[in-house]
């Protein structure tokens, strides 16, 4: 009901400045007595059960933040409060970018949706790697890297590799993400030789710098079986950790939104409800025809218990709230976990 209150504000402004402005707001506050108590009682849900060993990694629960929501690393202990078993920072990039011009996050709330076209606007990842050398140790924390809209793809291995380094003792795993739509010909990097040659590159870094981390493949959910059976190749090839499955579709399944407006907001990547079913029928595919051979974190259209299940019964490991988060509030965390 609280939160219903505040989302009735808060939807009357531009999305990404709400959006600051309640994480400034829980940044402020969630050290304070009073806020703890509440956040214990309202947000968080510990249980023995609900833990889950991951690639190498204990996560207290299997609800994790998607990259995108904490781009800069400035609100994990804010977020940890509110119960999520993991917070994936980013996507950061080499240097400081603006992103796109705004207007470029964009509600659609009767499909319970969002449309964005941020462009990794991020401080940079030096600037990321200033504030984790204080991140708290209880909570695992994901480095989501990509690259600078003006780097070209034939150098993109370079801005990959600098971020890799950069985060790699501040972070516990990482996600590579070569699905955004909002990068000019980034998703052009998912194509199987490109993608090969970044990811070997990545895995030989690790190798190198000597902890083993986990890496993980962000890829779209507008991929071909064909593709996806591309994808399940260059996971075994390269060894990596797993997948996260999936990034924002460039589809307009709207059942409910009016078609002009989605035309008037044009260019972006769609997320929350609508790509629910695309998310998971990609998750069943991999898993399937990989015979379950890596885990996958799951993300798409997930609001309730109902949606992670069905995500955890298509073979993920673990799931990744971010539009769900916007539209149910932050007790999103404690209501999946307690019915888990």
């Amino acid at each position: 009901m609280l939160y219903a209150i505040a989302k009735s504000y808060l939807f009357k402004k531009d999305a990404e400045e709400a959006h600051y402005f309640v994480m400034d707001k829980l940044n402020k506050y969630h050290t304070k007595k009073w806020f703890q108590n509440i956040a214990n009682k309202k947000y968080q849900c510990n249980n023995p059960d609900l833990e889950r060993e991951v690639f190498g990694l204990k996560f207290k629960n299997p609800v994790g933040l998607a990259a995108g929501f904490d781009k800069n690393a400035k609100y994990i202990d804010a977020l940890k409060s509110l119960g999520f078993g993991f917070v994936e920072i980013g996507t950061l990039t080499p240097r400081p970018q603006e992103g796109n011009p705004k207007p470029r996050l964009f509600r659609l709330p009767k499909d319970k949706a969002l449309i964005n076209r941020m462009g990794f606007n991020n401080e940079g990842v030096d600037a990321a790697v200033e504030r984790l050398k204080n991140r708290p140790k209880d909570i695992i924390i994901g480095g989501n890297i990509g690259k600078n809209k003006d780097t070209p793809n034939e150098k993109a291995i370079e801005d990959y590799a600098y971020c890799f380094k950069a985060l790699y003792d501040y972070v516990d795993y990482f996600t590579v993400n070569v699905s955004s739509p909002n990068t000019p010909n980034l998703r052009a990097l998912q194509d199987k030789e490109p993608l090969l040659i970044l990811l070997s590159h990545l895995q030989e870094l690790n190798k190198q710098l000597g902890k083993n981390k986990p890496v993980l493949l962000k890829i779209a959910p507008d991929l071909s079986e064909s593709q996806l059976d591309d994808i399940i190749h260059i996971v075994k090839e390269t060894k990596l950790a797993g997948l996260v499955a999936t990034n924002t579709t460039i589809d307009r399944n709207l059942e409910n939104t009016n078609s002009k407006i989605v035309e008037e907001i044009g260019a972006g990547g769609l997320s929350g409800v609508p790509v629910r079913k695309k998310a998971t029928n990609v998750i069943k595919y991999l898993s399937e025809k990989s015979k379950g051979a890596f885990p996958i974190i799951a993300a798409g259209g997930i609001n309730t218990v109902t949606d992670a299940k069905e995500k955890l019964d298509a073979g993920a490991s673990l799931i990744q709230v971010f539009t769900g988060f916007v539209y149910e509030g932050p007790e999103i965390v404690k209501n999946i976990c307690k019915d888990l």
